[in-house]
């Protein structure tokens, strides 16, 4: 039976107003909340609507159409909003909102178009990740019109022995510069100028393979076919190996979650529970998409796992340790 097709249960969201929640059924992802105005969304309400998020790890508001001032503000209410490292991706009046648009505006390109098609969570190459996204359509596509979600709680739960033994209590290494997208200023450069350049503003993090949530001490799978490029303490071919294991089997259709675009859906999701990718756009169809990242104001993850290992430097390729995984 499909995820869809479940029953969920309806309650309410608040005593003193006409929003409800829709619940998802046991074992799925992404409560749905109807009837509310982000504009009068105070910090008692903005509080419910977290602990949902934390809990469900992804909340649609539905039926709703925010302004970019009114969408930044509704974002405030769970945090702060980050402003991406890169301009290129600036909305160009509000830089807290990063634009993912193939469309001219007044024939002026606004963003960058075909962002995060790839199984990822966001700002996993940096020290302190980016903790929750929300995400507002400006223009759908006419046909495919989907973002795929991956309970990360879950797979570390169903993850096959011997692969939970491979990553448990061992740092993973998160590294940005494969996911860069060319950019005006770099006409006239080679890819390997390019590439150290970027290295260089994002050079390779570790967090651990295996996060401990901050409000629910669930137990989380946190590496990524985007942004790991290995384990610390593995051989750099082993490394490769075993996370090339654990993709497979993350990575098969029962294990994801398709949230298929309507007109008036925000969605906000807890990236240290899901990974996401986008879907692909068909070619000639129009795609705008608003961001915003949020600080929650609590840690990424509380522990860097009882017992892990001591922390080596990076695993790259010609420099990988001998040691086994």
């Amino acid at each position: 039976m499909s995820i869809a097709s479940r029953e969920r249960t309806t309650v309410p969201l608040a005593t003193d107003g006409p929003w409800t929640v829709d619940l998802p059924p046991e074992g799925g992802i992404g409560a749905q909340v109807r009837g509310l105005d982000p504009r009068r969304v105070d910090a008692t309400l903005a509080a419910r609507l977290l602990e949902l998020v934390y809990e469900h790890k992804l909340v649609v508001f539905r039926d709703v159409s925010l302004a970019a001032p009114d969408y930044i503000e509704f974002a405030r209410r769970f945090g702060t909003p980050q402003i991406y490292f890169q301009p290129n991706y600036h909305h160009p009046q509000h830089p807290e909102i990063f634009v993912s648009s193939n469309v001219l505006e007044n024939g002026v390109k606004v963003g960058v178009a075909g962002t995060g098609r790839y199984w990822h969570t966001d700002y996993q190459f940096f020290d302190d990740p980016l903790p929750l996204t929300m995400l507002q359509p400006i223009r759908l596509p006419r046909t495919r019109r989907e973002t795929m979600y991956i309970d990360m709680q879950r797979m570390w739960r169903t993850l096959p022995a011997e692969l939970r033994a491979k990553l448990a209590d061992r740092k993973a290494v998160h590294e940005a510069k494969w996911r860069y997208k060319i950019q005006p200023t770099d006409i006239d450069k080679s890819i390997t100028e390019i590439l150290a350049e970027f290295g260089r503003e994002t050079p390779p993090v570790r967090h651990p393979s295996v996060l401990r949530h901050p409000v629910s001490a669930r137990e989380l799978l946190y590496v990524s076919e985007g942004f790991t490029v290995g384990l610390d303490g593995c051989g750099y071919e082993e490394g490769k190996a075993v996370l090339a294991a654990v993709f497979e089997f993350r990575h098969r259709p029962e294990h994801v979650h398709v949230h298929t675009w309507n007109e008036g859906d925000v969605l906000l999701w807890d990236n240290r529970q899901l990974m996401h990718r986008a879907g692909d756009t068909a070619k000639g169809e129009q795609s705008t998409s608003w961001r915003i990242g949020i600080y929650d104001g609590l840690p990424f993850y509380t522990n860097r796992p009882d017992g892990a290992r001591p922390a080596a430097p990076p695993v790259i390729p010609g420099h990988g340790h001998p040691s086994s995984c």
